[in-house]
């Protein structure tokens, strides 16, 4: 069977979330994801926005990474492709009085293939036309939009709300995202093999907001339990992240990101109760290095054989776990020495996506290369997404 292939309509200020969490889980599940906006080409930069709630009477909104296209908009065709994927955020205000951009999604809507929107991108199938008498779900502020468009609204029980309704598979927020995805896959004629692995999430605060995000939730699509906990903290506490970036400067920028909500207490966890172990990066690690509880934690699960997967600054609290020595392992160049030190073949990550499989360790160099790192994870979790 032909490899299934994607279309994922950007613009600027889009939410950040909405974007890069399904364009690297569908990449890391086989599916090719062509990322395009109206009026730029392949290789120009789309800013997004980071939003979330924070207790006023709408989300905050702060400026997220930049987002690379890897196609042009003026050279799709619609038919060669199985499905598409709207984010929300600011960008479907404008995106919907585009005519090419509704022209699009009208020829999705009518074809059956596989459509989802979040946040406020169903603004569009509004633009487009198709939502008399269908159901859907979306960011609360745009119900008037879809009611007054024919749409049959379902009010979200949730943030993570999913509603699917035919070909449109919609959800108020990025935190449907795993939801959606599994019937994003299903919709592409995707099977996932049976999963009921339980993985832990090692957090803190300011740990690189992608680094969290994106493998929590692409793992949580495939099935598996995940359990993200951090230091003198309990389930439904947050970690603030760092979105970190890379404009051409000497090393990357930081910006603040999204709050990362922890879904486990720290002092209740029970590392052998856990099928693998994932370190995301940022500035967390290197006092995430310095707690006990996380070093016994890592040794149990390297000399337990059990997957372990570690990206960017991450490879900090494995190299204080003394648990490299003899290992192959690859992170963010400026953690080389601490990878040397510790006794580890030093793999140069090159591009600075290229991660690596030593036996039961993932490694990899920054959240580029998500797509390999949660590939390879998978690999060693006996997890496949087949069609």
């Amino acid at each position: 069977m032909a490899p299934k292939r994607v279309l994922l309509l950007c613009g600027d200020f889009m939410e950040d979330y909405e974007a890069m969490v399904p364009f690297q889980a569908l990449q890391a599940f086989g599916i090719t994801v062509d990322a395009v906006c109206p009026g730029k080409k392949s290789g120009d930069v789309c800013r997004t926005a980071a939003q979330f709630l924070s207790g006023f009477q709408t989300y905050t909104e702060i400026v997220g990474h930049n987002f690379t296209l890897n196609a042009t908009f003026d050279e799709i065709d619609d038919k060669n492709y199985d499905g598409l994927w709207l984010p929300g955020g600011r960008a479907p205000e404008y995106l919907a009085h585009i005519p090419a951009v509704v022209e699009l999604v009208a020829k999705f809507a009518n074809s059956g293939k596989g459509i989802v929107c979040l946040c406020h991108s169903q603004m569009l199938l509004a633009a487009a036309g198709v939502l008399e008498g269908r159901a859907c779900t979306a960011f609360s502020p745009v119900k008037p939009v879809l009611v007054a468009a024919g749409a049959h609204w379902v009010e979200p029980d949730s943030l993570a709300t999913t509603v699917v309704d035919g070909n449109f598979i919609t959800a108020p927020t990025y935190e449907g995202n795993p939801e959606v995805l599994r019937h994003f896959v299903k919709a592409l004629g995707g099977k996932i093999s049976v999963s009921d692995k339980k993985i832990l999430f090692i957090c803190g605060d300011y740990m690189e907001d992608y680094e969290v995000k994106v493998p929590f939730q692409s793992l949580q699509a495939l099935g598996c339990h995940v359990d993200a906990v951090c230091p003198s903290k309990k389930a439904g506490d947050t970690c603030p992240t760092a979105i970190h970036d890379f404009e051409g400067d000497q090393t990357y920028s930081e910006k603040p990101g999204h709050n990362f909500t922890l879904t486990s207490t720290f002092d209740d966890v029970d590392a052998s109760g856990y099928d693998a172990l994932v370190i995301p990066g940022g500035r967390s690690p290197e006092y995430l290095a310095l707690n006990e509880s996380v070093i016994s934690w890592v040794k149990h699960f390297m000399e337990s054989n059990k997957p372990v997967a570690s990206i960017c600054h991450g490879q900090q609290i494995l190299a204080a776990a003394g648990v490299l020595k003899g290992r192959k392992c690859t992170a963010y160049p400026a953690v080389k020495l601490n990878v040397v030190l510790s006794g580890a073949t030093w793999l140069e990550p090159d591009p600075i996506s290229r991660c690596f499989t030593d036996r039961n360790l993932v490694t990899g160099a920054a959240w580029l290369g998500h797509p390999e790192f949660i590939t390879q994870l998978m690999a060693l979790l006996g997890i496949q997404v087949s069609f």
